[in-house]
């Protein structure tokens, strides 16, 4: 990235967004695993060490669950590109979309099944059926 287009400096930068990412992000995965007691859903696990660091595996399964926020994954639905510094937020976006896909397909590949799920759409019923389904679903070696 070309720091021409951001005021401030890298580290500045990273500071920021570290700190504006982990905390969304756990009250996002806070309200998943409220959801998943609700509907009593068993055997996950967080923070396994496995490529893109899913946010919850039911390792038996092979299911790796990944709670993607709606701004920092680029939600098609309900993401707003900021008017400042848009070149900045296009390229981040656009980035963490790619770094998305190469994760998912990387942990495809040694035999997972990815459920990315958003953040707009913990509440909907479609989304804990997804997880269901995927947790009786046979594991393919």
């Amino acid at each position: 990235m070309d720091d021409a287009v951001d005021w401030l400096t890298r580290e500045q930068r990273s500071r920021n967004m570290s700190s504006i990412r982990s905390k969304g992000n756990r009250t996002t995965e806070a309200r998943f695993i409220e959801l998943m007691r609700s509907k009593r859903i068993t055997g996950w696990r967080r923070h396994c060490k496995l490529p893109g660091k899913p946010d919850f595996t039911f390792k038996n399964q092979r299911v790796a669950v990944f709670v993607d926020g709606c701004f920092w994954h680029g939600c098609p639905r309900c993401f707003r590109l900021p008017e400042d510094n848009r070149g900045y937020w296009t390229a981040k976006i656009a980035s963490n979309r790619s770094r998305d896909l190469r994760v998912s397909a990387q942990l495809r590949s040694a035999g997972w099944r990815v459920i990315r799920i958003w953040e707009c759409a913990l509440g909907l019923p479609l989304t804990i059926q997804r997880i269901e389904r995927a947790l009786k679903a046979p594991i393919k070696i």
